[in-house]
């Protein structure tokens, strides 16, 4: 196979789903492979799962801040806002950023809001039933970590469609029927200032028990949280909450149609949901990859990296690698162990991985209990992005 007519970079090389037979092979041959990239830059695409790890944990040599969490190259002011998220801190501000956070994104915190989650999803499918047939993407999958997200921020349920439709475009702007013509660079930038603006509100009146009230009353290193602070804060938040649940929620039910018997052992057996959700993040990771950028000369499996390069983690490689995972192109809701790196590792390891997680038991429990019969109505289409790892449309038959 001639992996070097590859741009593993490019978004349209995965408009028919993640090249698998090069990530393989590559992995193989080239482990930490250089790609030229269409701008006329580089980077260093990491594709086993033990040297992804290494990057992750390695936070002073690979640092986040330096260039972003992305392969392009951002305009200015775009990198400053996302210095200001949560993954792209590096040490030892970002331990300081999310140390107030972490309690209510806690295991036993997440499971308290299971009894909301399920009343959400109830609804959500009870309105899909009425309709029968549904765009699943953005009629089912997307409303429930919409509402989820915008009852833990507080934010107006008039707001929540627009905030969602500002996460899809930060994460798939790529793809011209995602963008329908508007600037994706903007989407984060909107988002933020509506965040401010929406901070600003928040100060001015009594604090509530929620995210805003607590952000915004919480102390982070030094002192507490600008209203331009929260607007970037607020943007990786959202967007991760929003965005990469609904990609896992739809990507989810495709492995399960496109794999019956996987499906019918979960009608069989419900308590097979866990161990199938995290399946499913192994397999359709929602990301592909997050950057870092080489703080100094080192060295990585061998290879020489310079200083200043990119280097990017491809955890859609990592999850599939040979060494970690027995027969690793199978999909199987059996795996045990998974451990897949879909939620990141370290420092910078998901902070709502148990949210999502609860989400995505939660919902696969209802529409299974909820649909005798789930079919394809039509042929899917993915993103095209060499970010996120979705479907932008999946026609879906719902039978009761």
């Amino acid at each position: 196979m001639d992996v070097s007519i590859v741009d593993i970079f490019d978004p349209d090389t995965y408009v028919d789903g993640p090249p698998h037979e090069v990530f393989a092979e590559l992995r193989r041959t080239d482990p930490v492979h250089w790609q030229e990239m269409a701008d006329g830059s580089g980077c260093w695409a990491v594709l086993k799962h033990a040297d992804v790890m290494h990057v992750a944990r390695h936070p002073g040599m690979f640092s986040a801040s330096l260039g972003g969490v992305v392969v392009e190259d951002l305009e200015p002011e775009q990198l400053s806002m996302m210095r200001m998220m949560l993954l792209a801190m590096d040490p030892p501000g970002h331990a300081q950023y999310r140390r107030p956070l972490v309690p209510h994104f806690g295991r036993q915190a997440i499971a308290d809001l299971e009894d909301r989650v399920r009343a959400i999803c109830q609804e959500v499918l009870a309105a899909a039933g009425e309709q029968g047939d549904v765009e699943f993407v953005h009629d089912v999958c997307a409303k429930l970590p919409s509402q989820v997200i915008g009852e833990l921020f507080g934010i107006p349920r008039e707001d929540w469609e627009r905030v969602q439709r500002w996460a899809e475009l930060a994460t798939s702007g790529q793809d011209a029927d995602v963008s329908g013509g508007e600037d994706p660079g903007s989407a984060s930038v909107e988002m933020a200032m509506y965040a401010i603006e929406f901070a600003g509100r928040r100060r001015a009146a009594p604090p509530i028990d929620d995210l805003t009230s607590l952000i915004l009353g919480a102390t982070f290193g030094e002192g507490s949280m600008s209203d331009v602070d929260f607007g970037s804060f607020f943007v990786q938040l959202v967007t991760a909450g929003n965005d990469t649940t609904k990609t896992m929620l739809s990507s989810g039910l495709h492995a399960l149609l496109t794999h019956p018997d996987q499906l019918g052992d979960l009608r069989t057996d419900p308590s097979l949901v866990p161990g199938a959700v995290e399946e499913v993040l192994r397999w359709a990771n929602p990301l592909h990859y997050f950057r870092r950028t080489a703080a100094e000369d080192t060295e990585l499996a061998g290879t020489r990296i310079e200083a200043g390069q990119k280097v990017a983690m491809l955890y859609t490689s990592a999850n599939r690698d040979e060494d970690v995972f027995p027969d690793p192109q199978r999909f199987d809701i059996h795996r045990d162990p998974n451990p897949h790196l879909s939620f990141g590792i370290a420092e910078h390891f998901c902070l709502g991985a148990h949210l999502a997680r609860l989400e995505g038991r939660v919902f696969f429990e209802e529409l299974l209990a909820t649909f005798p019969t789930i079919e394809l109505a039509g042929e899917p289409a993915r993103v095209r992005s060499n970010l996120n790892n979705s479907f932008k449309r999946m026609p879906v038959r719902l039978g009761r």
